[in-house]
């Protein structure tokens, strides 16, 4: 469990009080959703990383992950809709192992997962030390006679 030290204070215990702490202190609280509706969709998949993604271990797990995660991003471009919110950036954090480790094939399977990986990971200041994750966009075949 993550606990950040203040100068002032006790401790901070818990990524998500941790994430949402540093964001109010960079005065970035956009990040945690503009609207009450919004505000509520970055907490839960900022539960979901918790119990979900940083609890599951086995391959199982990780599959029923990304098939809801797959689902869900069907029709949006973020986690939270229309937004880039700190629950995208948590998630990639918390994804980004499992998403070295995929196949080409499992990444197409997962290409909703992909596309918002990708995304994400190119986003301005998110990436950071983690590796880049290669996506292959083209075929290295031909269909040509």
């Amino acid at each position: 469990v993550p606990v950040l030290q203040t100068n002032n204070g006790p401790g901070l215990t818990g990524l998500m009080t941790i994430a949402a702490h540093l964001v109010k202190q960079a005065k970035k609280d956009q990040l945690l959703g503009s609207t009450a509706e919004e505000k509520a969709v970055v907490q839960q998949w900022l539960e979901y990383r918790v119990t979900r993604v940083d609890g599951g271990s086995s391959k199982e797990d990780t599959r029923i992950i990304l098939k809801d995660l797959n689902i869900h991003l069907e029709d949006k471009v973020y986690l939270a809709g229309n937004i880039f919110t700190l629950a995208d950036i948590l998630m990639y954090y918390g994804l980004h192992r499992v998403m070295v480790d995929l196949t080409v094939q499992e990444k197409e399977k997962y290409l909703n997962v992909s596309r918002w990986f990708n995304h994400i990971q190119h986003y301005p200041g998110v990436r950071q030390h983690l590796s880049n994750v290669i996506f292959i966009k083209n075929r290295l075949y031909t269909n040509a006679h």
